[in-house]
């Protein structure tokens, strides 16, 4: 199902956005559209590269090996 929004913008703003949308063939609504989708967009990837990231961390267990050294040894010269 497709709404229809209203909102308030600039005058100079609009006019602005009708001369993008006239150059690349299109309309307000059409720019508003694929702008807001693309929001939406980016911020699925970002859950998804989140969401990602966090099951790798849990499925790998980092293993930093066993301690060789001792604090005193650092600090020899």
């Amino acid at each position: 199902m497709t709404r229809n929004i209203t909102f308030a913008v600039d005058d100079e703003i609009l006019q602005k956005v009708r001369v993008l949308a006239a150059h690349r063939r299109t309309s307000v609504n059409a720019l508003v559209r694929d702008y807001l989708k693309s929001l939406v967009g980016k911020d699925s990837e970002m859950d998804e590269a989140r969401a990602k990231l966090l099951k790798l961390a849990e499925e790998r267990a980092g293993d930093m090996g066993t301690k060789s050294w001792k604090r005193e040894d650092l600090y020899d010269r």
